[in-house]
């Protein structure tokens, strides 16, 4: 089958650009059915089960379902299967139909963004938990380049907005890792970078802040260090009563021996 042909060139975009593409052709947006066409298909394209109709149209439709919600999803299936066709896939079989659900059964070898990212951070994060900082790396950087885009541009809604919540995470914690990976190949003014991007994403989180201090510390900027301690204290205090945490007072203790 064509389709089979293809599976292993089959690249997925749902950050930035929705992208669907292969080694011969490739389809924007703007081809799907309209913006509930292309909330179906980051739907199902990001998940990997099976998903039911009545979540499928709660994502599209939010609490206002129109009175004919159903024939109305289908006829988005329908078209986005045509789209798939017109790519040189099996639509039909690739967007299945089920007992009140719908899967999107992608070819074996297909890339999707989201779903190498993830997957590409949990690889990084145990990488550097077992020493390998090359590797981290490498991992760390994929995962870098699809977090830093938006995800479904435009579109509001519960979904999207938790979406994004869960990708602005993913992408502090990339550049922890990353933080921690240039630290341990002994360069300081890239770990320092990598921590401000991160303390930039969560200007509230303590770790944040604790891993810029280790960079200037990497640095022998000691004085920077303080300062940065001295922030986050004030910023601590102010906002919930609290101390900075023990792993953060070490540091600080560090900078002024």
């Amino acid at each position: 089958m064509i389709g089979d042909r293809l599976s292993s060139s089959l690249r997925i975009y749902l950050t930035g650009r929705v992208t669907i593409e292969t080694s011969t052709d490739l389809v924007e947006a703007t081809a799907l059915p309209g913006r509930q066409g292309r909330l179906a298909f980051a739907l199902l394209a990001s998940s990997p089960r099976r998903l039911d109709r009545d979540h499928i149209a709660e994502v599209i439709w939010g609490s206002e379902l129109p009175e004919a919600w159903e024939s109305s999803l289908a006829a988005i299936v329908s078209k986005t299967r045509k789209v798939l066709s017109n790519l040189g896939l099996d639509g039909t079989e690739m967007l299945q139909a089920g007992p009140g659900s719908y899967e999107l059964r992608l070819p074996p070898g297909t890339w999707v963004d989201l779903r190498v990212a993830t997957d590409a951070l949990d690889r990084a994060e145990g990488a550097m938990r077992n020493g390998r900082a090359r590797v981290a790396w490498s991992h760390a950087s994929v995962a870098s380049t699809v977090f830093r885009r938006t995800f479904l541009a435009g579109e509001h809604g519960a979904w999207v907005e938790h979406m994004r919540r869960d990708l602005h995470e993913y992408e502090i914690r990339t550049f922890d890792v990353l933080s921690r990976v240039w630290l341990a190949l002994d360069d300081p003014t890239a770990a320092l970078q990598a921590a401000r991007r991160a303390l930039d994403l969560a200007p509230y989180r303590e770790t944040a802040h604790a891993r810029v201090m280790e960079a200037h510390l990497a640095a022998g900027n000691r004085a920077e260090a303080l300062r940065v301690y001295a922030g986050l204290r004030e910023l601590l205090s102010e906002t919930m009563g609290i101390e900075p945490s023990p792993q953060t007072e070490l540091l600080y203790e560090q900078a002024i021996r």
